[in-house]
């Protein structure tokens, strides 16, 4: 088990946050629930992240990495996170969405995940990150998007026989085969690698293959969304919106930011 950091050691990476594999300008990919889903998934990474910065500091004492609680806590936020990245990539494929606009988005989450990986090499050394959240993005995008094609009733059903098998690959199959860091991403692994972030394919895949499923039901049904959903328009929903349209950049800046602010006021208090 991972031992909890301590204040000489870099903190170790908590829940992070895919990309948004939607447009901000396409409809129906903005639709306001999606983008109040992500924000709210936003909002609990970025509250899980300052607790575990708050232990790093020493401030409090959790064993975040080790408590079912917190570990719980963690795979559930990843998993909103890539359920809602199914169902963007649902939602562009239909409305549309063209080669060069996916690929544009695609070059800015691998090219996120390469930043990742350098800072992340001179900050943990031999725990570099190699295939954290958002270099499984950039590959589950590759494989969604011709899953996505395939529409309709068809289509939804296919995704989630697609999304539970995986789940269940994962959650059955562990061999040792699968410990090398270069198939590590793969998944299956009899035991997890020494890097400060990892996700791989297999299972989490099964959660973005299932976002698509459900969206094709979904687009089937017009996008009706709950009225209680709909008409939710509070400063506080206002707000869980405008965060979930900017995942990547929240996920690049906010824990540079609660670190530095948290370690001015660990030298103003003299700590």
């Amino acid at each position: 088990m991972n031992k909890r950091a301590t204040a000489t050691a870099p903190p170790r990476a908590a829940p992070p946050i895919p990309a948004d594999t939607g447009s901000a300008s396409d409809a129906p990919q903005r639709l306001p629930v999606v983008d109040l889903l992500r924000g709210l998934a936003i909002a609990q990474m970025v509250a899980y992240h300052f607790i575990y910065d708050l232990t790093y500091f020493g401030w409090l004492h959790f064993e975040m990495t080790e408590i079912a609680g917190w570990v719980a806590w963690r795979n559930a936020i990843v998993t909103q996170f890539l359920l809602v990245c199914g169902v963007g990539v649902g939602l562009g494929e239909a409305a549309g969405r063209t080669g060069a606009r996916f690929w544009r988005r695609w070059l800015q989450i691998a090219g996120a995940a390469a930043l990742v990986s350098i800072a992340s090499a001179w900050l943990f050394g031999p725990r570099w990150i190699w295939f954290g959240m958002l270099h499984f993005v950039a590959v589950a995008l590759l494989i969604a998007r011709p899953l996505a094609s395939v529409g309709g009733i068809k289509g939804g059903a296919v995704n989630l026989a697609v999304g539970a098998a995986v789940l269940v690959l994962g959650w059955t199959v562990h061999d040792e085969r699968f410990d090398s860091q270069w198939i590590g991403w793969i998944g299956m692994a009899a035991d997890r690698p020494p890097t400060e972030d990892y996700v791989p394919l297999v299972p989490w895949f099964g959660v973005v293959a299932i976002g698509i499923g459900l969206t094709a039901f979904w687009t089937r049904r017009g996008f009706a969304t709950p009225p209680a959903l709909r008409e939710l328009d509070s400063p506080p929903a206002r707000a869980l919106r405008w965060l979930g349209r900017w995942p990547l950049t929240i996920y690049l800046v906010h824990q540079p930011i609660m670190m530095a602010v948290l370690m001015g006021v660990r030298h103003l208090a003299g700590d």
